[in-house]
């Protein structure tokens, strides 16, 4: 099959049958240019760092951060829970402070500098002693509740170094395993671990 037959004979542009020919019958649209170009509307949204890196939130501003944590940055090392601010499951620190997650909209959290679980670790690697006491102790069990144990416990020694017994059971994070002695016993390891801030 020749190329000619394909598509059929060659014709100039200004022999009939030629392209500008069948341009001149075809209507053409008006070519004026837009009377009116309406810029695009500045993104906006709310800024916050979240373990070190600079995020902007531009969807719903009701989005509690424990959705905006786990469906959108997808770090789910916060649980969950009871979503009424009862389990802790859902611990971070807000501002060096203890906050539930699922109780904060993102609205309340322009420029908040913000640290999950994922945020503890040093950039090298390294755990954060809390971290570490809670593996030397076995304090884990099934795991769900303990990121938030851990961010509790991190929030306590940050403003108790030496916390007692008493302080320890003050925490209000509950754990469905009963894991409560092993706890106890890391928080006194992390809280006894030489020139380690905390």
């Amino acid at each position: 099959m020749t190329d000619e037959y394909r598509r059929g004979p060659r014709r100039s542009r200004d022999e009939p049958g030629g392209r500008s020919e069948y341009n001149r019958r075809m209507p053409q649209a008006p070519q004026a240019p837009p009377t009116k170009i309406v810029p695009k509307p500045i993104r906006k949204g709310i800024d916050v760092s979240i373990n070190g890196k600079r995020f902007r939130h531009t969807g719903d501003p009701a989005m509690p951060l424990l959705w905006y944590l786990r469906d959108v940055l997808r770090l789910t090392g916060c649980k969950y829970g009871c979503d009424d601010q009862s389990c802790g499951a859902c611990s971070v620190l807000v501002d060096g402070k203890l906050k539930r997650a699922c109780a904060v909209p993102m609205a309340d959290l322009a420029d908040s500098d913000i640290t999950t679980i994922e945020g503890l670790a040093s950039a090298d690697g390294k755990l954060h002693p809390v971290q570490q006491a809670w593996i030397d102790e076995d304090a884990i069990l099934c795991g769900y509740c303990q990121s938030g144990q851990i961010m509790a416990a991190v929030d306590l020694l940050s403003r108790k170094p030496k916390p007692s017994d008493a302080d320890i059971d003050g925490i209000a994070n509950l754990c469905r395993c009963g894991s409560y002695p092993r706890i106890r016993r890391a928080i006194q390891r992390a809280a006894a671990a030489p020139g380690e801030s905390k």
